[in-house]
């Protein structure tokens, strides 16, 4: 909880655990990203108690507050690139090293990252084989380039 929790007044709510918890298996670069955490955590509670002030149940307030708080996060670059290693790199990255390989690869590809939207819903479009095929592409040069 890094920042976080030695403040303070900043103690996390289930929702803001949540967030960081899945920022920290999906968007590492992002997890200390105190305001981003704090503001969706307070949107994701406040969308929970209006639906249930509007009669909703508690399950489907639930998947109401789990929509904003994940919005936006559903297609997750770093995972990708992580799958690139596992997939196509096995006998040059270890599997062990993937996760940390990566971290560092992700600010490298905002160029190839560019020519792409990435949304929610990304790796079920026709450019996702594009963007896995370019980022490939990306992670040979950076590793001929002596990365790792």
């Amino acid at each position: 909880m890094r920042n976080i929790k030695n403040k303070p007044g900043k103690e996390l709510s289930y929702y803001g655990l949540s967030l960081l918890s899945y920022l920290k298996e999906n968007f590492p670069d992002r997890d200390a990203n105190t305001a981003f955490i704090m503001e969706r955590a307070d949107a994701a509670a406040e969308t929970y108690s209006n639906a249930i002030k509007d009669g909703l149940t508690h399950p489907e307030a639930g998947e109401l507050a789990s929509e904003v708080l994940f919005r936006g996060l559903h297609f997750s670059l770093y995972n990708t690139l992580v799958h690139i290693l596992w997939n196509e790199f096995p006998n040059e990255i270890a599997e062990e090293s993937a996760k940390e390989i990566a971290l560092q690869i992700l600010p490298l590809c905002s160029e190839v990252l560019d020519k792409y939207n990435l949304s929610d819903d990304f790796a079920g479009t026709l450019h996702y084989d594009e963007l896995y095929t370019e980022l490939t592409g990306t992670v040979e040069i950076l590793l001929e380039d002596g990365l790792q």
